[in-house]
């Protein structure tokens, strides 16, 4: 039986609560996401192609090391080209470049960004 949202499922009893709900607690940071470190950091520099790694690093949660290492492999799948611009670098995505697994490879970098981010113009 699927477990889709919008098909059937099986029915789960719920116990009858005769206690006040608990006060909301606040929001907690989820410990996985749909998307690896590689995709937040290529989201960003979709969105903003002139930010810093230190706030590509500070927005994704992870160091800018390894924002650093992460840069290196889409600059070596050729996702991503960096062009010095004075003391800055820019970052140009190549939106025709297949993505990696075998499971997605007949969508490419574009797809995924159209999708995720859309044209925010």
């Amino acid at each position: 039986m699927s477990h889709i949202k919008g098909q059937s499922r099986p029915a789960v009893k719920q116990a009858a609560s005769t206690r006040a709900p608990a006060a909301a607690a606040p929001a907690a940071v989820p410990d996985w996401t749909y998307f690896s470190n590689h995709g937040h950091v290529l989201f960003c520099l979709a969105r903003e192609p002139d930010m810093l790694l230190r706030e590509v690093a500070a927005r994704v949660g992870i160091t800018e090391r390894a924002v650093q290492r992460i840069v290196a492999d889409l600059e070596e799948s050729g996702a991503l080209l960096r062009e010095r611009d004075g003391r800055r670098n820019r970052y140009t995505i190549d939106p025709d470049t297949p993505l990696r697994h075998p499971n997605e490879a007949h969508c490419t970098v574009g797809m995924l960004i159209d999708t995720v981010i859309g044209s925010e113009e």
